[in-house]
């Protein structure tokens, strides 16, 4: 991977952190975007020291169609082209649909989806006329299971899947270009805090987290090995299986725990969080949601395991086992 060039949205924390760390790692030249100037030349920085071929600071919000424009000019001025386009840049938001203020509710979808799709508008012309790249888009487990008190999150998470899966039936005579859809699990980041709230209640993460190294070596792999859509974390893949077997049961299931599990009982004032301003904090890979099983919440994959025995009876004898 040495001197690949790589375009990563959202890179001055969390995932997009850690994934700009892992491709400098293997001496990539990276593009890196955020609306954080001063965190995106910390990273530059970090990227350079760890063995990045060159890595330069673009700050770019992108939920301006324009900016991504420019971002993707920037990284073509620069590097001479573009390998792999990590689409990454995300908020959240938790509350009631009701409560949720409308505002707030479309930016969510203009920052996950548009930013998105902007961003393949800007590349995708340059791959065909190439031959080949990678679009990679960071959806989330929450685009195949949903959940509770999210519901302008989930909308745009399900759309970042079904905006992969039909370009890459428009790619079908492009053999080398490939459109990668990642569906992590609750990852250890900073999202919690930045994300807006209107739930009255404190966010957090509900366990069980993954370390955000692991989502980044993932997208890392799909440059050698690419995949329509790669899950991140045994707790997602679980979640989907028994989603599968037994879909009336889990929607239960996930309404209830995922409630319990992401807001605790106590109180917090409704914020905008970082979804139309950035925050200025001291996080910048991590969260610090990672310290017990317990801390965080309930322990879905604890409950998720307790119905997996009876559901796998429940479809082995469907089959016909007995």
């Amino acid at each position: 991977m040495r001197s690949l060039v790589v375009v990563v949205t959202g890179a001055s924390s969390g995932i997009g952190r850690a994934t700009a760390h892992a491709f400098a790692r293997r001496g990539a030249r990276l593009a890196l975007a955020a609306r954080r100037a001063d965190r995106l030349e910390e990273v530059a920085r970090e990227c350079l020291e760890a063995g990045a071929a060159d890595a330069v600071a673009i700050p770019t919000d992108t939920t301006d169609e324009r900016a991504v424009q420019r971002l993707f000019q920037e990284a073509l001025a620069r590097f001479g082209h573009v390998d792999v386009w990590f689409n990454n840049a995300g908020v959240g938001i938790f509350g009631r649909f009701e409560d949720l203020p409308s505002d707030a509710w479309n930016r969510v979808i203009e920052t996950n989806l548009l930013g998105y799709v902007y961003g393949a508008r800007a590349v995708m012309p340059h791959f065909r006329a190439r031959g080949r790249g990678m679009l990679i888009n960071n959806a989330s487990i929450v685009g195949r299971l949903a959940k509770p008190d999210s519901t302008a999150y989930a909308t745009s998470k399900f759309a970042v899947r079904g905006f992969g899966e039909a370009l890459r039936q428009e790619l079908l005579d492009q053999r080398h270009i490939h459109v990668c859809t990642v569906l992590p699990s609750v990852i250890d980041t900073p999202f919690f805090q930045h994300a807006a709230n209107y739930s009255h209640h404190r966010v957090r993460a509900a366990p069980p987290v993954y370390a955000p190294e692991k989502m980044a070596e993932a997208v890392v792999g799909l440059v050698r090995r690419p995949r329509a859509e790669l899950i991140v974390g045994g707790a997602g893949r679980l979640g989907i299986a028994l989603k599968r077997l037994a879909p009336a049961l889990m929607t239960r299931v996930n309404g209830r725990a995922l409630n319990y599990g992401f807001l605790a009982d106590a109180p917090a004032a409704p914020t905008s969080g970082a979804i139309f301003e950035p925050m200025h904090d001291r996080h910048r890979v991590n969260g610090g949601w990672d310290r017990g099983w317990n801390r965080s919440g309930v322990p879905s994959l604890a409950l998720l395991g307790l119905l997996a025995l009876p559901l796998g009876i429940a479809a082995w004898r469907r089959a016909g086992g007995g």
